[in-house]
């Protein structure tokens, strides 16, 4: 899968990097500095906002290898990172599980990936990374909580149909969208996994007004396309929505969970 818009990533870093739950992190930062050689493989990297939040939090021996399918991301990562001996970059399409190159690694991360995956993908993964002895980091997970400081009497009939258009395909079988944390805990728990989920969410405001109307006139394509709403209220929730990010006072939550599952 690609196609992620690297705008669209710069937008959501900041956001991204303020909503990780910090005892999670913590957690990461000591399991690795208890390892001789920790290894990192950052799964579905994109331009490396993964790394750029936590390398600086783990102990400097640690190395880490990026991987994405996109060559322009890999491309935009190796060019925001620049010379690092630490870090390597891979190009992989992640529906190949079975070839991930998880040899010698110790922990596996991503983030806002895995609510884009099926159930099967992550049971395929688990398996991989049961067998590999590996941890999952999984940050930026979707649980489906929207909500404004100025609400609209549509507001929770948009966020149930966006929602609904979550869990259709999106290169990886039919996504689990905000089930996506339940599903990865129930997974490596069965395997006797320590697992910790920790809510992550966005709290935007009138200073990340570009990433709030990048994320509205992300809705429309979605709403339009999973429900019989009329196109004209759609719009017109949307103009709603999108005027008042401008009001004074005016915020938006969007809800997220980290997971960390650890071999016992």
């Amino acid at each position: 899968m690609s196609g992620f818009d690297k705008t669209w990533l710069a937008l959501r870093e900041p956001a991204d990097q303020a909503a990780r739950h910090p005892g999670l992190v913590q957690v990461l930062a000591r399991t690795l500095s208890a390892l001789p050689d920790p290894r990192v493989l950052d799964i579905g990297c994109g331009t490396g906002s993964t790394w750029r939040s936590l390398a600086r939090l783990m102990p400097g021996t640690t190395t880490w290898q990026l991987l994405d399918y996109d060559p322009l991301l890999l491309a935009e990562a190796e060019r925001q990172i620049g010379p690092n001996p630490a870090v390597t970059f891979h190009r992989h399409d992640l529906n190949e599980i079975g070839t991930l190159p998880l040899t010698g690694t110790t922990m596996v991360t991503a983030s806002a990936l895995f609510d884009l995956c099926s159930e099967a993908f992550c049971k395929a993964l688990t398996d991989r990374l049961v067998e590999a002895g590996c941890g999952l980091y999984a940050a930026l997970n979707v649980d489906g909580a929207v909500s404004w400081s100025i609400p609209h009497p549509l507001d929770a009939l948009m966020v149930d149909l966006f929602n609904r258009h979550q869990r259709t395909d999106k290169g990886f079988g039919p996504a689990l969208g905000p089930d996506a944390s339940g599903c990865l805990a129930r997974l490596f728990d069965a395997q006797g996994y320590h697992v910790r989920i920790e809510p992550s969410p966005w709290h935007l405001d009138q200073a990340s007004s570009a990433l709030q109307m990048e994320l509205l006139k992300g809705f429309r394509q979605p709403l339009l396309e999973v429900s019989d709403v009329p196109q004209a209220t759609i719009d017109a929730w949307l103009a709603f929505r999108l005027a008042a990010i401008h009001e004074p006072e005016s915020s938006c939550l969007l809800g997220h969970t980290d997971v960390l599952a650890l071999p016992s």
